[in-house]
């Protein structure tokens, strides 16, 4: 089995990423600006965040935090939102999730200008996605989508089964994988006889929050397997995917940590950089 290491693939797209910005900063005399906005002091959300910060610095992007405490007011947040939205340096705008109560999440995402959202969940990328047409990708299925095609570059005629149907992983995985013409099939915990959907899997992208769902006999040998979870267990943190079992079967797969999660943040600056270029048209 071959292990798909996540920091590696990372740390090779962040590496180009760089040469990239030093290329747009020799032709625009400018650079991608990449501006979060954190809420409150979820110690998992600063964390999150202030990863984002020194991997934007890293590879020569503008990076903006802006904090504000967990009793801001939704005006407040959506004010910001706007001015960011009307000024040229700033290329992409994040709003790090989860959000207080009282301010609406999906207002927020809709107040982003869609052409700045470079975590792909306004509407209109949603859309686009969908149909095929230009569009900011959610980072995470950006990510596995990558690590997928740096092992397999020819998935046509595939059959790809995703575990998990949320706007954030399920939904856009599927959209990326037909796009690749790979035949597939979402399925989620309610399913009927969820393994043996996974056992006619050529790829499984496991992203459904269970801990240890996917087991060993869920995978034909030789499968390509993608653990997006991340559960806090007794054991410690552990995927979706039983990985002592399904390493003995699958052809290759993601370690929990250090698969997925490296590829989300440097995907995140792709994001940021190719809605600079957009714009730049």
């Amino acid at each position: 089995m071959i292990l798909i290491d996540g920091k590696k693939a990372a740390a090779e797209l962040r590496a180009d990423l760089k040469e990239e910005v030093a290329e747009l900063k020799s032709k625009h005399n400018k650079v991608p600006g990449l501006t979060v906005i954190l809420i409150g002091d979820l110690t998992p959300s600063q964390i999150y965040v202030r990863n984002k910060e020194k991997s934007a610095n890293e590879v020569g992007l503008k990076s903006e935090v802006i904090k504000y405490s967990d009793s801001v007011e939704e005006k407040t947040v959506l004010e910001k939102i706007q001015e960011l939205n009307s000024d040229a340096t700033v290329s992409g705008i994040l709003v790090q999730l989860p959000l207080p109560k009282h301010i609406d999440k999906q207002k927020v995402i809709e107040a982003i200008d869609p052409s700045k959202d470079v975590d792909g969940f306004h509407p209109m990328n949603v859309g686009n996605l969908s149909s095929g047409y230009e569009s900011s990708i959610p980072c995470t299925p950006l990510g596995c989508y990558l690590l997928i095609k740096k092992f397999e570059p020819n998935l046509s005629g595939k059959k790809a089964v995703v575990v998990g149907r949320s706007n954030l992983n399920g939904k856009p995985m599927t959209q990326l994988l037909l796009k690749e013409n790979c035949t597939v099939t979402i399925t989620h915990s309610k399913t009927k006889d969820l393994k043996a959907e996974c056992l006619g899997a050529d790829i499984i992208v496991a992203a459904v929050g269970i801990p240890e769902l996917v087991r060993g006999d869920w995978v034909k040998k030789d499968a390509i397997v993608i653990d997006v979870g991340i559960n806090k267990t007794d054991k410690g943190i552990v995927g979706d995917v039983h990985f002592d079992e399904v390493s003995k079967n699958a052809k290759a797969l993601t370690p929990v940590p250090g698969g997925v999660g490296p590829m989300t943040i440097a995907c995140l600056l792709k994001n940021t950089i190719d809605c600079f270029k957009r714009s730049q048209i």
